[in-house]
């Protein structure tokens, strides 16, 4: 054995042995789910909670577990770590498969190399492909006929919206436009950078998602913190944590919201008009602590990172504290589940599925790495009615994780197609599975 390999792998041992006996959730994983979820006291440990699932990938002929009613297929397959959906008009598909840029101030001393091996571990360790794939299902049979690269050369793209004949692409340092014509399989003019976004050599939470305004006039961009919470210093958060608004005519930004750790899944209630958005919270201060959630943004509003969650609940692990700003901290609307890792948020206005899912939303959760035992691994559904969300959460999609532990795949991004179908990105699976109503039954 290498010299340099031996201290490695006697950490790696310490942390799954002490991670294996250690810090259990006391509450049920339902307890960190709505309105009003159960708080308990902080329990942090001094080596983290580790409880992945290590990928896999699905077997031939093993799909995930559609809910009564429905049934999934695969409607692509064989992609490269597919992430982030989003259909144009013309039913075409989108698929960004990427992953984390080189972050190299991300990943040192021993904590930093634990947390890259064990994202390499739950399948994030590849190489990102750089590229935005067109789908197209021609005969309407559910399943993509064709496949083309549409844009190449891109640096680790998330976010996709169309505006008019305005294509733009978030990638992680920047917020790009393309000349699109409709039907077109391939785009070859270059890019226009319309605004740096924060990225560099930390660049904690790299992706960055993108949502046009219903009237046209501005984008919304999301981006994640630098860090847990604010392990970093706060110097290093400067406009991040934070949704922008972007004038996409001449460039101009501000700061729509803050104090969200990770903000990631956008969308317009289709009720009330309110953009949504689904946000990662902090890790390390117990399985049950702290809830994702999804809530409704307000204009000018602060969400508490990195002083406080879930409202004004203090975390004492930032310093120095910052009371006149946790006095601010709004509470958001619905918790997702701690550790649950939500990201995909897609509002269903269409008719396909069921009458129950309208205005409803659909949730993909990655899964946790910070929680014993695993949370998410699945996609649900939130019902709404007048406008805000009730009741609990519906599984929609499971199965994601095998009777040994093992990831098979891992949702992220979901979008309606065309036909009122979700679609589910797969970054684990490398698949886009398609749900639809079961015709069998």
């Amino acid at each position: 054995m290498h010299p340099l390999m031996l201290p490695r792998l006697l950490v790696t041992l310490c942390v799954l042995s002490l991670a294996a006996c250690g810090e259990v959730a006391s509450l049920p994983e339902q307890a960190g789910v709505g309105p009003h979820p159960t708080l308990p006291s902080p329990n942090p440990t001094l080596i983290p909670t580790v409880h992945i699932a290590p990928a896999k990938g699905w077997p031939t002929d093993v799909t995930p577990k559609a809910a009564a009613g429905l049934a999934v297929n695969a409607f692509a397959s064989g992609l490269d770590h597919p992430r982030w959906l989003y259909v144009l008009p013309n039913g075409d598909v989108l698929v960004a498969e990427t992953n984390a840029p080189p972050k190299p101030e991300d990943s040192k001393g021993i904590k930093g190399w634990i947390m890259k091996w064990l994202m390499k571990r739950a399948g994030a360790g590849v190489p990102s492909a750089n590229r935005i794939t067109l789908l197209r299902d021609a005969n309407g049979d559910g399943v993509a006929d064709t496949r083309s690269v549409f844009l190449s050369g891109l640096h680790s793209p998330f976010g996709m919206a169309l505006m008019g004949n305005d294509l733009y692409i978030a990638d992680t340092d920047a917020l790009l436009r393309f000349p699109y014509r409709k039907g077109e399989t391939h785009i070859t003019a270059a890019g226009v950078n319309v605004i740096a976004l924060p990225a560099g050599p930390i660049n904690h939470h790299w992706t960055k998602n993108v949502i046009a305004s219903p009237d046209g006039k501005h984008l919304y961009v999301t981006v994640g913190s630098n860090s847990n919470a604010g392990d970093n210093g706060m110097d290093k958060e400067v406009n991040r944590a934070a949704i922008w608004e972007v004038d996409p005519a001449t460039g101009a930004a501000r700061i729509f919201a803050s104090g969200l750790r990770n903000p990631n899944g956008l969308g317009w209630q289709p009720q009330s008009g309110a953009l949504w958005t689904a946000v990662n919270e902090r890790d390390e201060i117990g399985s049950d602590l702290v809830p994702d959630y999804m809530t409704s943004v307000k204009d000018g509003a602060f969400y508490g990172w990195p002083y406080s969650y879930y409202g004004q609940h203090v975390d004492t692990r930032v310093q120095p504290p910052r009371p006149e700003l946790v006095a601010k901290a709004l509470a958001p609307d619905y918790a997702l589940g701690a550790h649950t890792a939500s990201l995909g948020l897609a509002f269903y206005t269409a008719n396909l599925l069921p009458q129950r899912y309208k205005n409803g939303v659909f949730i993909g959760q990655h899964g946790s790495w910070n929680r014993q035992p695993r949370s998410g691994y699945k996609v649900i559904f939130v019902a709404f009615e007048n406008a805000q969300p009730v009741g609990v959460p519906e599984d929609v999609l499971t199965g994601f994780v095998d009777q040994n532990g093992d990831a098979l795949g891992r949702p992220v991004g979901v979008a309606v197609d065309a036909t009122g179908a979700l679609l589910v990105a797969d970054d684990v699976g490398n698949v886009i599975w398609r749900v639809a109503p079961d015709k069998a039954h």
